[in-house]
């Protein structure tokens, strides 16, 4: 094997996208569809979700998953959680209202989101959701709609601002949190204060479950003034793991502006961790064991104790391997110095260019007749339209071949936020469609388009 400078990043082995290609589907819809498309594997989200329900089970927890559906609008995702025994997370009414569309009973609903509009509070209320209350003004809003439409309380959580993140603009400080409880009480029946939550950014295990027992501890001082407090959100926090460790640590330690179009500099902090040791649900059952400073049990004891139901809201860790994105090629401009491959889509479709960075794991070259040439071909990955800074891989990935008009690229494991943070109709582009295929046991994988209603 020819040994080249370019650090290379493979996705970890997903049997099932290697399914979707082996068989010809790849090509076949490329054809059918005449643009980008997105494959949807929800069997994976299905594996996932049972793994993480069975970490909370094996370690005697009572707790309860919750979808984020920011991380993917496609329904087959929030069919397959309500399926599977667990609730959405939701942050608009338009959410809201795809999730009990698609299945979600009512009550399975958190609603979470910074100042939610009243459209968004009336159907929460309406339905039986719990509220992640982010303000006193907010629960003033619930109370009212309660009290003036509802048979039976509204449920809601309080959610804290956590000391490390003094300027979040989720959550409420303690003076807040003080006027909050004392209203809860205030409201009687109007008001089911079911607990706590809390967003707190990164991956890092510690500061979760120090959190989290603080909170166990607000459950305790909350039920002495005659409220509920029986449940805490630990929030999402639960990485994934795109590529292997050596990979991974080869890349960070080798990049440099000569591995990127243009010579484009990006610093290792600005890229997600697509390696981490511990991932899904193996995470979750690592966060369950951390011992909260101070004390001297772990996270799922302490709650087993004071009666307290734990709730995660995984999005992208729900999504591992459960999609990838395929682009044609239109055209390779080859040149002294540099090599760029035109695919027929925008970097819109990957979404990671939306926080300055982008989306790291190699995409597959597929070629769609045989006979290319082998040798190594670095080049990087522009997009269909007229900014100099639409690139979908600013990276030159080291292509086995050279790229060809008609031939596919496959970026793999992209469910997770990649296909709709960022997407957008730019040029009249049609978004690209998202295409469920299950069964891909059979040697010919089955697949439908996806029911979201937009």
């Amino acid at each position: 094997m020819e040994v080249t400078p370019w650090p290379v990043l493979p996705a970890l082995p997903d049997p099932a996208t290697d399914a979707v290609v082996t068989s010809g589907l790849a090509a076949e819809l490329a054809y059918a569809l005449g643009g980008p498309f997105h494959i949807l594997l929800p069997d994976a989200f299905t594996a996932n979700l049972t793994a993480m329900r069975s970490v909370l089970a094996d370690t005697g927890v009572n707790g309860f998953v919750y979808f984020a559906k920011k991380a993917n609008k496609a329904a087959v995702f929030v069919e397959r959680a309500a399926a599977g025994g667990a609730g959405v997370d939701v942050a608009s009414a338009a959410e809201l209202r795809e999730a009990l569309g698609h299945g979600v009973r009512g009550e399975h609903l958190m609603v979470t989101g910074p100042a939610k509009d009243h459209v968004l509070l009336r159907l929460a209320v309406t339905h039986g959701a719990t509220v992640a209350v982010d303000s006193p003004d907010e629960l003033d809003r619930v109370v009212a709609l309660a009290t003036t439409g509802r048979t039976g309380p509204a449920r809601v959580l309080l959610r804290v601002l956590p000391d490390s993140q003094p300027h979040s603009r989720f959550g409420l400080d303690d003076l807040e949190l003080a006027i909050a409880l004392k209203r809860c009480a205030e409201a009687g029946d109007a008001i089911r204060m079911d607990g706590f939550s809390f967003h707190l950014s990164g991956y890092a295990l510690q500061p979760r479950a120090d959190l989290a027992a603080r909170l166990i501890g607000l459950c305790r001082t909350a039920r002495s003034q005659g409220l509920a407090a029986g449940r805490i959100s630990l929030g999402g926090g639960l990485p994934v793991s795109y590529t292997d460790a050596d990979s991974w640590n080869t890349f960070l330690g080798t990049q440099n502006p000569g591995h990127y179009h243009a010579r484009k500099t990006f610093g290792t902090g600005d890229f997600y961790p697509y390696h981490s040791p511990l991932a899904g649900a193996h995470a979750l059952a690592a966060l369950l064991a951390t011992r909260p400073e101070g004390t001297d049990r772990g996270l799922a004891d302490l709650a087993r104790d004071a009666g307290v139901e734990l709730l995660v809201e995984p999005g992208r860790a729900l999504l591992d391997r459960a999609g990838a994105t395929v682009f044609r090629v239109q055209g390779v401009k080859d040149r002294d110095g540099y090599r760029i491959v035109t695919v027929d889509g925008t970097s819109l479709s990957l979404s990671e260019q939306w926080f300055g960075s982008e989306y790291l794991p190699d995409p597959l070259l597929v070629p769609t007749v045989p006979g290319p040439v082998p040798g190594v071909y670095p080049a990087s990955v522009g997009a269909a339209t007229c900014l100099e800074s639409d690139m979908l891989t600013w990276r030159k990935i080291a292509f086995p071949h050279p790229p060809r008009p008609g031939d596919l690229l496959l970026y793999p494991n992209t469910a997770g936020y990649q296909m709709d943070s960022n997407e957008s109709p730019f040029h009249d582009l049609p978004l690209p469609p998202k295409v469920v295929v299950d069964r891909t046991d059979r040697p010919r994988p089955r697949w439908r388009l996806d029911r979201h209603a937009a």
